[in-house]
């Protein structure tokens, strides 16, 4: 059974996070994605403490195209250092990996 992937990111703007969600799934990188938000984001940026209101993009992709939708996400985006992080899908149903797997794979 092929690796399933749920990738995050987010952006500083519901636009951004629309934009970057529907490229991403017209391109055939990921079968579908969610934006939530706005969500409150604490961290360190630069060596200084920040808080913020973020949009996050959630993407369901293959293992396989993780790297091409990684370099996507990395050139589309508005931030010059955005997270794009991907945890494993360890379980599902059957019907919904074949899905992921129907629509993101290569013509």
């Amino acid at each position: 059974m092929a690796q399933y992937l749920q990738v995050s990111t987010a952006t500083p703007s519901r636009e951004d996070a629309v934009r970057l969600a529907g490229s991403s799934v017209e391109a055939g990188l990921a079968a579908g994605a969610q934006v939530v938000g706005p969500v409150v984001s604490v961290f360190w940026h630069q060596g200084q403490y920040g808080e913020g209101e973020e949009w996050q993009v959630l993407l369901k992709t293959t293992d396989a195209r993780y790297a091409e939708l990684e370099v996507h996400l990395l050139k589309q985006h508005p931030w010059n250092n955005p997270e794009v992080v991907a945890v494993p899908l360890v379980a599902g149903s059957a019907g919904y990996f074949e899905w992921l797997d129907r629509t993101t794979t290569k013509p």
